[in-house]
């Protein structure tokens, strides 16, 4: 199982939400490529980076920011927050980034989302935020009429190998994630899918590693690598002994 710092990026700085809610924003770094560089230093295989400023725009506003964290690490990033044509995840991959996670596309535009997975393959992955299981887009400002797990296959049929799911209402609250519905969106589609929301300790990482075999690959852990409530070399050695388990 694959761990994922989240690095949130908003007017320049690195940050964690409650909820996708601004006014109730922490600040943790003025430098988000310094934390970058700090997770890859204590371990980190790959890193999650979202543009807050693009989610709620519309378009990617901290390229430059982007850049800078790809020229300080070496291990693989993925990006999302208003990448919504293919111009733009063609800049991104351009620019070195590995995969590039399309949002609230899937919702308005599934069609640019299978030209993009034809052209570009598993370097496109798909971000479904539900609250209450439909899904929300533009930034987590508009709740559209759809059933995530729908969506997934959906996306599926599109040709996405790749789903990030968050539950909204987990999110940045350490209350530990809704293991059920990652449960169900991997059993009942069948692509691999990286869980977000509500980690807060070692236990709840261990509730997400139960389900590798089910096709859950990865984890993305914010604000309690922040907060200092969980240690990202701990994190990672459970990660790594999930696997030994599993090869067994």
């Amino acid at each position: 199982m694959l761990i994922y710092p989240a690095i949130d990026i908003r007017a320049g700085r690195c940050v964690r939400l409650v909820e996708g809610r601004l006014d109730r924003e922490t600040v943790y770094s003025d430098d988000p490529a310094a934390m970058a560089g700090l997770w890859q230093e204590k371990g980190a295989r790959w890193l999650h980076v979202v543009d807050l400023d693009g989610a709620f725009s519309g378009s990617p506003k901290n390229i430059d920011i982007i850049k800078k964290i790809r020229e300080t690490v070496i291990i693989p990033i993925q990006v999302g927050g208003g990448i919504r044509d293919l111009k733009m995840v063609e800049e991104l991959l351009s620019i070195g980034i590995n995969r590039v996670i399309l949002g609230t596309v899937a919702i308005n535009s599934p069609d640019m989302v299978a030209e993009a997975c034809k052209k570009y393959g598993e370097a496109v992955a798909v971000g479904i935020d539900a609250r209450d299981g439909k899904v929300a887009i533009e930034g987590w400002g508009v709740t559209a009429e759809k059933n995530a797990l729908d969506l997934a296959l959906e996306m599926k049929s599109a040709g996405i190998k790749r789903i990030i799911y968050t539950d909204i209402w987990r999110d940045g609250t350490l209350q530990g994630p809704n293991v059920d519905a990652v449960r169900e969106m991997a059993r009942n589609t069948g692509i691999s899918v990286i869980a977000s929301g509500g980690i807060s300790t070692l236990d709840d990482l261990r509730s997400i590693k139960k389900m590798e075999y089910m096709g859950v690959e990865g984890v993305i852990v914010g604000k309690s690598l922040y907060d200092g409530r969980v240690a990202l070399e701990d994190a990672l050695s459970l990660a790594d002994l999930a696997l030994e388990e599993n090869a067994c």
